[in-house]
């Protein structure tokens, strides 16, 4: 796979999304209006197992009340709360996003880090966010991989693996850095809209006559 297939798939992949009406993921948006790393870091914690329309809408009355770590203490659990609600885990989330902002202050001078094992250190943070946070609060060429990415990499045979971690490895070993930033938007809006977990809509895809549909029974 050469940087002329890559091309291809990405021009191809991003027609089909805006073919179907696909914006940007909810993190991109913000990441775009706001332009601060602390900001893309809680956004991406209430993205977590939760709908893009309810992400933004809970990031942004989040951000109306608080925009950074200092003045996110100030807020009580409580109310961060019902400022995020009702995105997936939200109480779990309230109480990570206040601790989050304590060791931002108290070890990084309120400043969110541009490590990933510093970010990975952080209750609640794991690779996805981390890396995430590394695109698109930073600008640092990292391939974040969720579940998304893991399954139609496999699915379309670019890689072989078991675990996300693996997944993100074996893809930085064969795709050109100047895909990993844009890789993760790219097919999480692909993945909701067309290439889906369960039963694919393979006749909308331009790479079905290449794609070897690794693990798909049924598809559409």
């Amino acid at each position: 796979m050469n940087d002329a297939y890559w091309d291809s798939v990405f021009i191809l992949f991003k027609q089909a999304i805006e073919k179907e009406g696909g914006i940007l993921p909810s993190v991109s948006v913000i990441a775009e209006r706001e332009n601060d790393p602390f900001r893309v870091l809680i956004a991406t914690i209430i993205s977590l197992r939760t709908k893009d329309e309810v992400t933004l809408d809970a990031s942004t009355k989040l951000f109306s009340l608080a925009k950074d770590p200092e003045s996110m203490l100030n807020l009580s659990e409580e109310e961060i709360q019902k400022a995020i609600y009702p995105s997936g885990f939200y109480k779990t989330k309230a109480r990570n996003i206040r601790a989050i902002s304590k060791i931002l202050l108290e070890q990084y001078g309120g400043v969110v880090p541009n490590d990933q094992t510093l970010l990975l250190s952080l209750p609640g943070v794991g690779i996805k966010t981390a890396n995430l946070t590394l695109n698109l609060g930073f600008q640092v060429e990292a391939i974040c991989v969720d579940c998304h990415v893991h399954q139609i990499a496999n699915r379309m045979g670019w890689v072989e693996t078991k675990t996300p971690e693996q997944t993100e490895k074996d893809l930085m070993d064969i795709m050109p850095r100047r895909f990993w930033i844009p890789l993760n938007e790219l097919l999480v809006r692909y993945g909701q809209l067309i290439c889906t977990p369960i039963s694919p809509f393979c006749s909308k895809c331009p790479e079905t006559e290449r794609c070897p549909k690794i693990g798909v029974k049924r598809s559409r």
